[in-house]
C-alpha cells in the first residue's frame, strides 16, 4: 500500500521490463472510493471463485479447516476458503463499527478506520494480526498488533485483544511505518519487516513471545529505490526478499510489479540475479502484468503438502481493474524463484476422475461432435490429451487421437453444458483456466462463463461431462497422469496491451511492450463466432500498432502474432 504522492504531470511513462517505474497515484478520497468501487464491480467470470476482492492481502493462513486472507479495509476485512478455490468474505471485519484501539487516533490524527496491509503469523497458541495505520502523504504512520486464541467467529473463544503499537512513525522518521511482513525462522527467531515509498524498506527482530520489537534502534536497510510491501521467507541457505516496486491502487492503470533479491542472512545484503543490491535499485523480476492479471503486488507465501501457493492482488482487466485475490504455484530454479500461474506443465496426460475413470473421446475415432466422458482406463489415445498452455493458468486441451479440441457444445455457458471433441479456434468455450485445490486436485473452468467441468451426479462410466457452478465436490477435480509423449508448449508474447479499454468503434491500439523485440507483427480480430473480422500486419521497426477497424459494439477476440509466438486478449468495444 502507498501513501507517496507525486502529481500527473511528472508521473513516467512505463519503463522496460524490469525497471523501476516510480509512478504514484493522487489523493486518499479517490483512491479509497475507487478501491470500493472495483470491489463492488468485481462480478464477472474469473478463475478463483466467490468473494474474491481483496487488496494487500496478508499470508494465507490456516485455522481447523478453513484459510484466510485478511484486507486492507474498514476495522480490517477478512475471507476465508475451505479448498483455497473458492473463497467467501468474512461475516464482520476485526474492529466493528469503527470500534478501533483509542491509542490510535494519538498515533496517526485523523485516522478513519481504514485499515491497510494486515500480516497474520501463528505464533505460541495464538494468531498475531500487524495492521496498518496511516495518513496518506505523510510518515504519519503507526503499525499495531492484535492477538485472538482462533480466526473462527463463531467460536465462543474468539476476541481479539488488541496488544497497542508495535512502531510508530512520524514526518520527521527515515521510514514510514506501514506494509508489516512477519517471518518465523527455521531456527525459532522472528523478523519483522516493513516501510514503503518513504525511507524504504527495513527488517528487526522481534521477541517470538510478545510479537513485539526487541530493539528498536537495531534496524537493517534492506529495499530502497521506491519499494513496498515486502515478504521475506527462506529457501535452502538463502532467505528471499520479495518487494513490489510501481504504482498501485489505480485499476489497470496500475504499473505494480514484484521482484526478489536474496542473501545469506535475514537482514541482507539482499542481491538480485546479476548481483546488484535491491539497497541500490536492484532486483530480479518475479511477476508483472499479463494479460488479465495487471498491477500483481503484496506477495505471500503458503507452504502446504509440499506445494507452495504464492498469493497476490491484481487488477483484473476484463473486470474494470477490480482488485482480487491472486493464487500461483512457487518453485524454485537454481536458486531461484519460479512463480507462474501454470498449474499443469505441457505434455499429454490422462486425465483421472474422483471415480476412478478417465476422460474419454467416446467412440474412439476422434470425430467432431464426439462427446466426451468418463470411462474406464484402457491407455488408448482417446484418453489421452494435449495440454497446450496459452498463458496465465489458460490451456488448449486437444485429444491426441485426432487433434480436435476440447469444447462446449453450442458455446453455451449454461449450467448443464455438454463436453465434445471439436476444431479449435480461439473461442472461450475451447478453452480452460485450471486452479488447483487444497487437496492437489485440479479445477477446469471454461473461459466462456467461469463455470467448471463436471462429472454430473458423479455418475458411473459413459456419464458424459458437463458444466456447472462450482461447490467443491470431488466430481468437480481431476487429476493428471504423465503419458509416455510430450507436446511442445505454445511460444507467449508477453506484456503485450491494448487500450483504450473498452475500445472505441473506430479502432485501438496495440502496445506489444519493452519484453518484445520489435518484429513483423499480425493483428487478428476474431468475433466470438470464431470469424475473422479483421486482419493488419505491421513492420518490424513498429512496437505500437494503430488497429483501424470499424468494429460494431461488443466483445471480440484478438490475437497478436510474431512468427510463432502470440498473445491472444478479449476486447470490448463500446
Amino acid at each position: 500500500m502507498s501513501n507517496a504522492i507525486i502529481p500527473a504531470s511528472h508521473r513516467s511513462a512505463p519503463l522496460s521490463w524490469g525497471e523501476g517505474l516510480g509512478v504514484r497515484f493522487s489523493g486518499r478520497a479517490v483512491r479509497l472510493a475507487a478501491l470500493v468501487l472495483l470491489t463492488l464491480l468485481s462480478l464477472t467470470a474469473q478463475a478463483q471463485k466467490g468473494a474474491t476482492g481483496a487488496h494487500d492481502p496478508s499470508t494465507i493462513i490456516k485455522d481447523g479447516n478453513k484459510y484466510w486472507a485478511f484486507t486492507t479495509g474498514q476495522g480490517i476485512t477478512s475471507l476465508y476458503s475451505t479448498d483455497l478455490v473458492k473463497w467467501t468474505a468474512g461475516p464482520r471485519p476485526v474492529f466493528q463499527n469503527n470500534g478501533y484501539p483509542a491509542w490510535i487516533n494519538t498515533a496517526v490524527p485523523g485516522f478513519g478506520g481504514n485499515f491497510w496491509a494486515p500480516e497474520c503469523i501463528f505464533l505460541n497458541g495464538k494468531y498475531y494480526l500487524y495492521y496498518s495505520c496511516s495518513s496518506f502523504g505523510s510518515k504519519v504512520s503507526a503499525i499495531g498488533l492484535a492477538t485472538n486464541v482462533t480466526l473462527d467467529p463463531a467460536s465462543p473463544n474468539y476476541s481479539w485483544v488488541d496488544q497497542g503499537a508495535v512502531i510508530q512513525t512520524n514526518n520527521g522518521s527515515a521510514v514510514n511505518a506501514i506494509d508489516p511482513a512477519v517471518f518465523k525462522d527455521t531456527n525459532g527467531d522472528v523478523w519483522f519487516t516493513y516501510g514503503s515509498f518513504f525511507g524504504g524498506i527495513r527488517t528487526t527482530q522481534l521477541d517470538a513471545a510478545t510479537g513485539k520489537i526487541i530493539n528498536q534502534g537495531n534496524q537493517f536497510a534492506v529495499v530502497n529505490g521506491n519499494p513496498e510491501a515486502a515478504c521475506l521467507t527462506k529457501n535452502g541457505s538463502y532467505y528471499y526478499m520479495f518487494f513490489n516496486r510501481g504504482a498501485c491502487c489505480n485499476g489497470v492503470n496500475s504499473t505494480y510489479y514484484i521482484m526478489v533479491g536474496r542473501s545469506a542472512s535475514p537482514t541482507g545484503p539482499f542481491l538480485d540475479q546479476s548481483g546488484v543490491s535491491i539497497n541500490s535499485g536492484g532486483g530480479t523480476l518475479v511477476l508483472n502484468v499479463s494479460g488479465r492479471y495487471v498491477g500483481p503486488g503484496h506477495a505471500g507465501i503458503l507452504t502446504e503438502g509440499g506445494t507452495n501457493y504464492f498469493s497476490h492482488h491484481y487488477y483484473d482487466g476484463d473486470d474494470n481493474g477490480a482488485p482480487k485475490l491472486g493464487l500461483a504455484k512457487l518453485t524454485w530454479a537454481g536458486g531461484w524463484p519460479v512463480v507462474t500461474r501454470d498449474w499443469a506443465a505441457p505434455g499429454r496426460y490422462e486425465i483421472g476422475t474422483s471415480a476412478g475413470l478417465a476422460w474419454e473421446a467416446t467412440g474412439c475415432t476422434g470425430a467432431s461432435g464426439q462427446p466426451i466422458a468418463q470411462a474406464a482406463r484402457t491407455s488408448l489415445d482417446c484418453q489421452r490429451w494435449d495440454f497446450t498452455s496459452l498463458g496465465d493458468g489458460d490451456y488448449k486441451i486437444t485429444s491426441a487421437q485426432g487433434g480436435l479440441a476440447v469444447t462446449v457444445a453450442g458455446c453455451s455457458p449454461t449450467n448443464g453444458s455438454l463436453l465434445q471433441l471439436g476444431s479449435y479456434s480461439y473461442l472461450s468455450c475451447k478453452q480452460f483456466h485450471i486452479d488447483r485445490a487444497n487437496d492437489g486436485g485440479l479445477v477446469f473452468t471454461s473461459l466462456n462463463g467461469g463455470r467448471v467441468v463436471e462429472v454430473p451426479n458423479a455418475a458411473a462410466a459413459g456419464q458424459q461431462l458437463g458444466l456447472f457452478d462450482y461447490n467443491g465436490g470431488a466430481n468437480q477435480r481431476f487429476t493428471l497422469s504423465s503419458g509416455a509423449l510430450a507436446t511442445a508448449d505454445a511460444q507467449k508474447l508477453p506484456s503485450v496491451s491494448i487500450f483504450p479499454v473498452p475500445a472505441e468503434r473506430g479502432g485501438f491500439t496495440v502496445d506489444l511492450g519493452a519484453a518484445n523485440k520489435p518484429a513483423a507483427t499480425t493483428v487478428a480480430v476474431f468475433n466470438l463466432q470464431g470469424q475473422l473480422v479483421h486482419r493488419q500486419t505491421y513492420t518490424a521497426q513498429q512496437t505500437k500498432l494503430a488497429v483501424e477497424a470499424t468494429l460494431a459494439p461488443g466483445l471480440y477476440l484478438v490475437r497478436v502474432q510474431q512468427g510463432a509466438a502470440s498473445a491472444t486478449q478479449e476486447l470490448s468495444v463500446q
